[in-house]
C-alpha cells in the first residue's frame, strides 16, 4: 500500500492522524510487525489521544490477523507498557506520539526489552513490509486478551526508593491531561508528601496546555503555582510519561542537564565506581560530577534506542538525556517519568536541603545555552561549515558535530523529523563568554 515514508522515524513510528496515519496504515503495520519479529504473543497499549481507540483496534486486528496473541494493557503510561514487555519478556507496541500536538499518533515498538525498534534496526523494514504487503499466510487467528498489571508497577516503583525516609514534602505535579495522573495518584498515595495535581485526568482533547513541558508555556501555569504555594518541587511529565520535568523551590525550570548531574550523584553513591551515560548535548556538568564521586562517564548519541543498547551493553546504572529521558538499569534500562521523580523526593528528604541549594553550585560555574533550533536548507552543509571554521578545536562527530575547546563547546546535530538544526553550548567561563560563543556559532547556522 502507498505510506507516507516520512512516519517511520528514527525512534518509532508518528504522523499526523488521519492524513498520515490512519486505521488501514495501522492495520498493515500490525501484520508487519508479526512478520517482521516472528512474535507469538504482543503486548499492546496506548495513550490518551482521541485517535487511540482507533489506531487500538486497527493494529491489533493487523497482528491478530497474522497469526499473534494480543495482551491489551489499555491506556497506559509508556513507563508502564514497557514494564509490562519486561514481566512477559514479549515484544510490544504502543499507540503513542508521546509529547507531539493533538493531532498527532503512532507507535514505539519493543523487540524484546531493554531492545526497541529504531530507524536502524527495524523501523524501515517494517515500512518495505507495508508498502510490498508481503506477508505470509497466518495458520491461526490470533486472540485478544486484557491484563492489568498497574499493582505490579507500582510495587516496583515503590520497591525503587526508601519510601520510610521520605519528609511530607510539598510536591506540585502537572501531568497535562496526559496518561501518567492516574497512576502517578496510585503511586504517591503510599507517600508521606503532600501532592497537589494539576491536569491529572487523561483528555486527549488537551484542555489546557501542550504535552511538551521544555516549551516554557507548558509549564509556566506549574512554575507560578510552586512559588504562590511554596512547594518543595514541580514535577511534570511529557503525554506518554517517558520524559520528566522539574521546578525547584524557586519556582525555576531544571534543565535536563543539571538533572543529570544531580541523580547521576546521588545513585552513585549508592552503587560506588558505576558507568553513568549522557547524550552529546549535555553540559560539562555531567561528567565532571560523575568522575568527582568516582564514577565513570559515557557519552552517547541522541535517542532511546541507542541510550538503552549502550547502557545493556555497558551495564550503565543509569542515563540522562537533556531532553528529560532518565533510565535505569534497575528498570531494564527503561526511560520513566516516575522513578526520577521518586528519587528526587528521597535525595531531599535524606539531605534536608532545598533543591535550589544543589543547583547553586551548577549554576554558579556551567552557563549553558539551552536548545536553539535553526531552519536550514541543507544540514549536511551547515555541519561541514561548522567543521571548517571551527577545525583547532576538538572535533568528535558521534552524533552531529561536536566542538571542544578549554572553555567552552558546543553540539550541532540535524533534526530527525524536520528540517532543523539544534544548538547546545556551553561556558565555563563567564555567561558573557556563553553568547558570544552562541551568537558566533548561529551566525554561522543561519549565514
Amino acid at each position: 500500500m502507498q505510506v507516507n515514508p516520512g512516519i517511520f522515524k528514527a525512534y518509532d513510528i508518528r504522523g499526523v492522524y488521519p492524513t498520515d496515519l490512519d486505521e488501514q496504515a495501522a492495520y498493515m503495520i500490525g501484520r508487519a510487525f508479526v512478520t517482521y519479529t516472528g512474535a507469538t504473543t504482543v503486548v499492546v497499549g496506548h495513550d490518551m489521544r482521541t485517535s487511540g481507540p482507533a489506531l487500538f483496534e486497527a493494529v491489533t486486528r493487523g497482528i491478530t490477523d497474522q497469526g499473534a496473541d494480543v495482551i491489551s494493557i489499555g491506556l497506559v503510561s509508556t513507563d508502564q507498557y514497557y514494564f509490562a514487555c519486561t514481566e512477559t519478556g514479549l515484544p510490544g507496541m504502543m499507540v503513542t506520539a508521546s509529547h507531539n500536538p493533538k493531532q498527532y499518533n503512532g507507535f514505539k515498538m519493543v523487540r524484546k526489552m531493554p531492545y526497541l525498534l529504531s530507524g536502524d534496526e527495524g523501523i524501515q523494514d517494517l515500512r518495505h513490509l507495508v508498502e510490498s504487503e508481503h506477508f505470509p499466510d497466518a495458520e491461526r487467528k490470533g486472540t485478544i486478551s486484557e491484563r492489568d498489571y498497574s499493582e505490579d508497577f507500582i510495587k516496583k516503583m515503590l520497591s525503587l526508593i526508601d519510601v520510610a525516609a521520605l519528609k511530607p514534602l510539598k510536591v506540585i505535579a502537572d501531568t497535562g491531561n496526559g496518561t501518567v495522573g492516574p497512576i502517578l495518584q496510585k503511586v504517591y498515595a503510599h507517600l508521606p508528601v503532600q501532592l497537589t495535581g494539576l491536569y491529572l485526568d487523561p483528555d486527549g482533547t488537551l484542555p489546557n496546555h501542550g504535552l511538551d513541558p521544555l516549551q516554557p508555556e507548558n509549564r509556566a501555569e506549574l512554575q507560578q503555582r510552586v512559588k504562590d504555594d511554596g512547594a518543595d518541587l514541580g514535577i511534570a511529565f511529557d503525554g506518554d510519561g517517558d520524559r520528566f520535568f522539574a521546578i525547584d523551590d524557586r519556582g525555576e525550570f531544571i534543565s535536563g542537564d543539571f538533572l543529570t548531574a544531580i541523580l547521576a550523584e546521588y545513585l552513585l553513591e549508592k552503587q560506588p565506581g558505576s558507568k553513568i551515560l549522557y547524550d552529546v548535548r549535555a553540559s560539562w556538568a555531567v561528567a565532571d560530577r560523575v568522575r568527582s564521586v568516582g564514577g565513570v562517564p559515557l557519552m552517547e548519541r541522541v535517542g532511546h534506542a541507542f541510550i538503552k543498547r549502550r547502557m545493556a551493553d555497558e551495564d550503565a546504572i543509569f542515563a540522562g538525556e537533556v531532553t528529560g529521558h532518565y533510565y535505569f538499569k534497575d528498570f531494564t534500562y527503561a526511560d520513566s517519568g516516575l522513578i526520577p521523580s521518586l528519587l528526587l523526593l528521597e535525595m531531599l528528604s535524606k539531605r534536608g536541603v532545598k533543591m535550589s541549594y544543589l543547583l547553586g553550585e551548577l549554576e554558579a560555574k556551567y552557563f549553558i545555552s539551552g536548545e536553539i533550533n535553526s531552519k536550514v536548507q541543507d544540514a549536511k552543509a551547515t555541519l561541514e561549515a561548522l567543521k571548517k571554521r571551527y577545525s583547532d578545536g576538538e572535533i568528535e562527530t558521534l552524533d552531529g558535530v561536536s566542538v571542544s575547546y578549554e572553555s567552552w563547546h558546543f553540539n550541532v546535530r540535524a533534526s530527525n523529523t524536520e528540517p532543523l538544526v539544534r544548538l547546545n553550548l556551553e561556558s565555563v567561563n563567564s555567561p558573557e563568554e556563553m553568547t558570544e560563543k552562541r551568537d558566533e556559532v548561529l551566525a554561522i547556522i543561519r549565514g
